[in-house]
């Protein structure tokens, strides 16, 4: 899941327009059309990779991704929430305990991926091998700049008002280069068109949802997708209400287009997830809704 990409004079403005209320100031517009939502990156259909074979029965093997996912994942570790300021869970990264051996074996792992013709695959091996190199990519990133606070101290995007690692062409898939940026909102989002795609891209953050355990195959791609969605809802890392006032997750108002394009269309996704309290909450909220995300590394200490 990246942020969007935005000037860093534009992020000061919106910080200092928004610190401490809700977005929107009308209250029938709950958290939709801010200038941070505007700016959000829009999805925009890379052509080169449209194509796939729909009859190829090829599959594509994740195991070295698998392997490092069980060693180095740490899953529903306790944090403290900075919304609630309350106990939340989260899966965790140990970025400082990965073996160099293992550094190598993330690098051919994606060198791998890198040699794959992914455009002579269905669509359903395609949408793993995308999701898995993102979420590959991003652990690699960090790992290559490590120690790091946050993902945002990767200041290597090009362009001199960007910031964090999301714009910078990391692999080179069929001749093209792509970056972070260009695998979600370049191929993975036009494409298949499918919300559910925020909840497996990680990007290292606590506020981010978590990096799966599993790594996604087309066997176990929607139990995964509808868990991931299902586990984040109901944490308070995406929803949180707390006197009646609701917080939820800023990817809602980032990608609110994703999740129909209203304040209505946003409330009936979360509300096809929550718990039975959660959904009766939420429809007992009171004010106006609010966004927030951490972005503190998603590392186990």
């Amino acid at each position: 899941m990246t942020r969007p990409s935005q000037a860093l004079f534009v992020s000061v403005l919106i910080a200092l327009a928004l610190i401490g209320t809700s977005i929107g100031a009308d209250p029938a517009s709950a958290f939709t059309g801010s200038l941070e939502s505007r700016l959000a990156a829009k999805p925009d259909l890379m052509d080169e990779f449209e194509g796939f074979d729909e009859l190829a029965t090829e599959f594509i093997g994740h195991n070295r991704w698998q392997s490092f996912l069980d060693i180095y994942l740490a899953e529903d570790q306790s944090i403290v929430d900075v919304v609630t300021e309350t106990e939340a869970v989260a899966n965790l990264f140990r970025y400082r305990a990965v073996s160099e051996a293992d550094k190598q074996t993330l690098k051919e792992y994606i060198a791998t991926l890198q040699a794959v013709g992914i455009s002579n695959y269905n669509r359903d091996e395609q949408k793993a091998y995308w999701i898995n190199l993102y979420n590959a990519l991003t652990v690699r990133t960090v790992l290559e700049h490590y120690p790091v606070r946050s993902i945002r101290e990767i200041d290597i995007s090009p362009g001199f008002f960007s910031s964090g690692p999301w714009g910078k062409k990391l692999v080179t898939i069929e001749g093209v280069d792509l970056s972070l940026d260009d695998i979600e909102h370049r191929i993975l989002r036009p494409i298949w068109e499918d919300n559910r795609i925020h909840y497996a891209l990680n990007c290292a953050s606590i506020g981010c949802p978590d990096l799966w355990p599993q790594a996604f195959t087309p066997e176990n791609m929607e139990d995964n997708l509808e868990a991931a969605a299902f586990k984040f809802i109901n944490n308070s890392r995406g929803v949180s209400i707390v006197g009646g006032r609701m917080t939820i997750s800023q990817i809602y108002e980032w990608y609110d287009e994703d999740f129909g394009g209203t304040d209505e269309g946003v409330l009936e996704h979360l509300l096809k997830y929550a718990r039975k309290t959660l959904a009766r909450n939420i429809n007992r909220r009171i004010g106006l809704i609010k966004t927030d995300y951490d972005w503190d590394l998603n590392e186990a200490r």
